[in-house]
Order: C-alpha cells, then sequence, then structure tokens
C-alpha cells in the first residue's frame, strides 16, 4: 500500500473513531453499539442495538450529532481554506487570517452583540460574521490589485492594515458594550461547537462543500502555479483568474466556518502543512486529504473542549491554539533539522 494510501486509511479510521467518541463521551455515556445501532435505525437498518430510551435518542439527534457534524464541517473548511492560502501564496506560512476574513468576520459578529441590533433575529450574528469576513477580503484584494494584476506583498500589507482596523474596532465595540456583550464577544473569539443546531449545520454544509469540491478541483492548477507566475501562464493557467477565485473560495470557506461557532486558530495553518510534510506537494492529495485532516483534529478538539472539565465547555479555539502553537513549533525545528528550511 502505498504511502497515501495509508495515510487515507489511518485518517479515516480515526475520523471514524472520533465521531463515534464524540457522540458518545459526556455527561449522559452513550456505548459505541447504542450510537452505531441509532444511526442504523435512522437510515432504516433494523438492528438489536439501537437505544429503546427516549432520552438517549434526543441527545443523540438533536445535542451531539449536530454537534459532531458542525465540527466536522468547519474542521475540513478551514483546512481547505488554509491549503489554498498557501497554494495561491506559495508560502506555508500563510493561512486564512492573512486576508482579514477571521478578524472581519469577528467585527461584524462584535458590532451586532454590542449593538444589540437583531434585524435577522438568531441568526443576526452569524449573518454579520459572514458578511463581515466576505468584505474584508474584498477589500483586501481590491487594494492589491493593480494594473491588472495581484501584487502579493500588497496584498499581505493590506492584510496586515485591514487585521489592525478591525482588531480596533472589536477593543471599541468591547469597550463600548455592556459587562454581558463583553463576556459574549470574548467567548464568540475563542469559538465553540456549543449549541450547534441541524439548520445551521445545513447552511455552514450548503455553502461550505461546493466551495471545497471546487478547490480540490483546481488542485492541477495549483500544482502549475507552484512553478511560478509566468511558467504557469505560458501552461495555459490563467493566474490573475486563478487567484481571484481562489480568494472567493477562501472567503466563502472560511466565513461560513466561522460564522456559527467563532473564531478558531491554527486548523488553516497546521494541518496543510502536516499533510505536505508527510505527503508531499501534490495538491490533489494535499486538498483531499486536509479536509479529512481538518475534520478529524476538530472532532477530537471538540471532543476534549466537552470532557476535560466535568460540567464545563472550553473554548474550542482556546483548545487548537493551546496545541497548535506547540505542536506547530515542533514541526518548525524538526524542518529546519531535516531540509535546513522549510519545504
Amino acid at each position: 500500500m502505498t504511502r497515501r494510501g495509508i495515510a487515507l486509511a489511518v485518517t479515516s479510521l480515526l475520523l471514524l473513531l472520533g465521531v463515534v467518541l464524540s457522540a458518545g463521551l459526556g455527561q449522559l455515556p452513550i456505548g459505541p453499539a447504542q450510537v452505531l445501532g441509532s444511526v442504523a435505525q435512522r437510515i432504516g437498518i433494523a438492528n438489536s442495538w439501537a437505544p429503546d430510551q427516549v432520552l438517549i435518542e434526543q441527545t443523540l439527534w438533536q445535542i451531539r450529532f449536530p454537534r459532531v457534524a458542525m465540527s466536522l464541517l468547519v474542521g475540513a473548511l478551514l483546512a481547505v481554506a488554509g491549503a489554498v492560502m498557501q497554494a495561491i501564496f506559495g508560502n506555508p506560512l500563510a493561512e486564512p487570517g492573512v486576508v482579514g476574513v477571521s478578524s472581519g468576520a469577528a467585527l461584524g459578529a462584535a458590532a451586532t452583540i454590542a449593538t444589540g441590533v437583531t434585524f435577522l433575529g438568531a441568526w443576526t450574528t452569524a449573518v454579520a460574521a459572514f458578511l463581515g469576513g466576505l468584505a474584508a477580503t474584498l477589500v483586501v484584494y481590491a487594494t492589491a490589485r493593480a494594473q491588472g494584476r495581484t501584487e502579493i506583498v500588497t496584498l499581505l500589507l493590506t492584510g496586515v492594515a485591514v487585521n489592525a482596523f478591525a482588531g480596533a474596532g472589536l477593543a471599541l465595540f468591547m469597550f463600548a458594550g455592556s459587562s454581558a456583550a463583553r463576556e459574549q464577544i470574548v467567548f464568540w473569539q475563542l469559538g465553540t461547537m456549543n449549541g450547534s443546531r441541524w439548520n445551521e449545520v445545513l447552511i455552514v454544509a450548503v455553502v461550505g462543500i461546493p466551495a471545497a469540491i471546487v478547490a480540490i478541483t483546481l488542485a492541477h492548477r495549483y500544482d502549475l502555479l507552484a512553478l511560478g507566475d509566468r511558467t504557469a501562464s505560458h501552461l495555459g493557467v490563467r493566474v490573475e483568474r486563478l487567484r481571484i477565485a481562489s480568494v472567493v473560495i477562501v472567503a466563502l470557506l472560511t466565513g461560513v466556518a466561522v460564522a456559527f461557532v467563532g473564531i478558531i486558530a491554527f486548523v488553516g495553518l497546521v494541518i496543510p502543512h502536516l499533510i505536505r510534510m508527510l505527503l508531499g506537494p501534490s495538491h490533489h492529495t494535499l486538498l483531499l486529504m486536509s479536509l479529512l485532516g481538518g475534520a478529524t483534529l476538530m472532532v477530537y478538539a471538540d471532543l476534549l473542549a466537552r470532557t476535560l472539565i466535568i460540567s464545563a465547555d472550553l473554548p474550542i479555539g482556546l483548545l487548537t491554539s493551546l496545541v497548535g502553537g506547540p505542536f506547530f513549533y515542533w514541526l518548525i525545528r524538526r524542518n529546519r533539522k531535516l531540509a535546513g528550511g522549510w519545504v
């Protein structure tokens, strides 16, 4: 079996195990057989494992399965967004926050929380976060375009400026808002899957999955882009069109991923880089495995967030940063020793 096949099998097994554990563990323990039996029964397969208690069924299908589904989607979309960013920048340090998606989303969410605006009811914060992330990305990219081409350095510098402005705006809303609003903004920034509902999962899936599929179909063009803009252009790649499409894809992936759960750090940075180290730079493999790897990481992170402290739900962004920071540092050290620099 090839290294790619082994990685696919191991990741898929870990993903399935994580889904079963995440659905079963909690204040109401549910055995793996009951979890699988409940799923089989819902899809029309009769079995003797399915739970016969209404409370267990309600816990699985109204609380835990929506949360598991959201964690899978968010992790997958953020990892794919990170891989696309690294492809169009040609830099393993690139991640969705570079173009202001995360900071714009945080600013949009903070604006509605601090002002108490509820023009869309319970959906207001999520919609404002998505629109804020999309608007920030468009501002950054529009500024970076000059004479029909995208200036990467200008794009990065504009992203820094937009992130700084959004950070200042976020601090202003926290200062002006009430104590309750301030706590809500801080908690939203740290990210959580708590309270995920099926209708939210559906929206994330409808927006995010097609965007991820489009990104994967562009894998061959990203491989050519890695040879340099001029070479890729000679080989038939419309470089500027590819970059524009990729930035829009990243905005959609990241915006919808953070809209309902808040800011989650490091997934879009660590997962693609780790996959590239293990399996090489081919973007078809990189994007597919990043999708699976991001989903796997997030389902385990959410499981830990729910179970590390009894009767408490830790912010998932806090966990990904605490684990992702040292892990990424280890990756840097390891890669410098083995290869003398980035790959």
